[in-house]
């Protein structure tokens, strides 16, 4: 069986243990000075791209879930990791309604926790911006602004 291989850079291993350990549910199968690495079976990957004005590269990463029980284990699992959490109940975006929460990691990296309610015809609605259309340094989806600090907390900058 094939598996989807991400690699972080971080700044904090630490930090960044404790973060994913959370997340994940489940520590590190194989832990150095500078590396930790976790081989998972659960969960499988959702991988989207986006031509919206983002600046090209990593824009988030998430997880997909099936139901909103397993949604709120997601949820316990970001609250776990000790970083603000950001609550889109019924949001409009990338062509689907859903239920989402969302996180940045230790290295400003988005990410996301999401049940899909079901597939609408636009990409999204605009949260707290007065129009629409994606500016040139919005993110692709809905996820909140990159780097954002650590304890500050998270609110979406774009779509939704």
């Amino acid at each position: 069986m094939k598996r989807f291989h991400i690699h972080v850079a971080v700044t904090d291993l630490t930090a960044s243990i404790r973060f994913y350990s959370a997340l994940f549910a489940s520590e590190p199968s194989v832990v150095k000075s500078d590396y930790a690495k976790w081989m998972l079976d659960d969960p499988r990957v959702n991988f989207a791209i986006s031509q919206r004005g983002a600046t090209p590269g990593l824009d988030h990463l998430g997880v997909q879930v099936e139901n909103e029980a397993e949604l709120a284990e997601m949820h316990e699992r970001l609250e776990g990791a000790a970083l603000p959490v950001d609550a889109q109940i019924g949001t409009a975006c990338c062509y689907a309604s859903s239920n989402k929460y969302w996180t940045v990691d230790p290295q400003g990296i988005a990410w996301e926790a999401y049940h899909t309610l079901g597939d609408i015809p636009v990409f999204g609605e605009p949260r707290n911006a007065p129009t629409s259309a994606p500016t040139s340094g919005a993110a692709a989806c809905c996820a909140p602004s990159p780097g954002k600090p650590i304890g500050i907390p998270v609110k979406s900058s774009s779509c939704c």
